[in-house]
């Protein structure tokens, strides 16, 4: 990248450390420095707000009270990876594909990946490992686990899904508190629909894989699927639960991550990858592990695609919301400019700023 002006001419500016700021994605430094040089900051610190909301993948808040100052095609993105807070909310988000949250997920992976920010990649990995099997299952439902759309066939004669107490049933005792909570939550209070996401609804993801990969004593419950389409569910559906038992994954939990000490390092973290490439290579859907796809950890997202049986890529939401920051602060530097987006709320179009440079 070529030096800025200020680089040739002296010291860096306020302005030139915010927009650095905006580079690294650091949006909660930049929301909370941003009033310190400029007095009418609202728009960049709700953009920030926005950002930060994104990177921590606080996915209850994408799509509450955000700020008319984030563009609408931003907002739009996020709600996609939004989680809806009661049964009857609209649109559905994330619970109507998984698709555009796992790609936020990656994008945020190379993020802190590339800030060394080890901590939250695991928590993030952890996140995909536990949401998985929910990718394998959306084509075959059509949703992504939406417990409003679950079919009929998991409650069909003879379904042991949900049954508590059930001797037969390969799940555990949790699994089968959450499929058995799964299946009436539709009718609960919003306050019990977010409790049951909050504790359960990751059960749920695992306990609908083992049915198809994994059980001893198939019952009715997944006879549902169309009998042409059970072979590959079930090989993507293994994936997805050798995922979470790959030693990538239970790095995590052999370090206490969020507690200040025991962070893997780099080497650590990619030494892991390599061997859970291994582990993962069982089909022709845990092969994609091992594909040279330019991400930090060579062929996560080509895994994902393969589980989830369509392309998962990196989202550029975070590169587009840095992206619309830097372009507010280079508005604020022409003279007699106010830090907001321009006449009667106007904006900048996203695509003529270039997103920041990686690497």
């Amino acid at each position: 990248m070529p030096p800025a002006p200020s680089d040739l001419l002296g010291p860096p500016s306020p302005l030139d450390l915010l927009t650095a700021l905006a580079r690294r994605y650091a949006f909660a430094d930049l929301g909370a420095l941003a009033p310190m040089v400029l007095p009418e900051a609202v728009h960049i610190s709700a953009v920030c707000e926005f950002g930060q909301r994104l990177l921590t993948l606080d996915a209850e808040d994408f799509a509450t009270e955000v700020d008319r100052a984030v563009p609408a095609a931003l907002r739009r993105r996020a709600r996609e990876c939004h989680m809806p807070q009661t049964s009857r909310e609209q649109p559905r988000g994330a619970l109507s594909s998984l698709r555009p949250a796992f790609g936020l997920l990656l994008e945020v992976i190379r993020v802190r990946w590339e800030r060394r920010e080890l901590s939250s990649v695991m928590s993030a990995l952890h996140i995909a490992g536990e949401y998985l099997p929910l990718l394998a299952f959306e084509p075959v439902l059509g949703h992504a686990g939406d417990p409003v759309r679950w079919p009929e066939g998991l409650r069909a004669p003879g379904s042991r899904f949900g049954v508590i107490g059930d001797r037969e049933c390969d799940h555990t005792k949790p699994e089968k508190s959450a499929a058995e909570r799964t299946l009436r939550v539709a009718h609960e209070p919003g306050e019990g629909w977010r409790a049951y996401f909050d504790r359960q609804h990751s059960q749920v993801s695992g306990a609908l894989a083992t049915c198809v990969a994994k059980c001893r004593k198939p019952c009715t419950a997944m006879s549902w699927v169309p009998a042409d389409a059970r072979d590959d569910l079930a090989g993507r559906a293994k994936i997805a639960l050798a995922f979470a038992d790959t030693p990538l994954v239970r790095l995590r939990h052999a370090a206490p991550v969020g507690h200040g000490f025991g962070v893997p390092s780099p080497e650590e973290v990619l030494d892991a990858w390599a061997r859970s490439r291994a582990h993962l290579d069982k089909n022709e859907v845990g092969h994609q592990a091992l594909r040279e796809d330019g991400f930090p950890l060579p062929g996560l997202p080509s895994l994902f695609s393969a589980v989830a049986a369509a392309p998962i890529v990196p989202a550029t939401l975070l590169a587009d919301v840095a992206a619309h920051l830097m372009a507010l602060l280079a508005e604020a530097r022409r003279p007699g400019a106010a830090p907001s987006a321009g006449r009667a709320g106007e904006r900048r179009p996203l695509r003529a700023v270039r997103a920041p440079r990686r690497g």
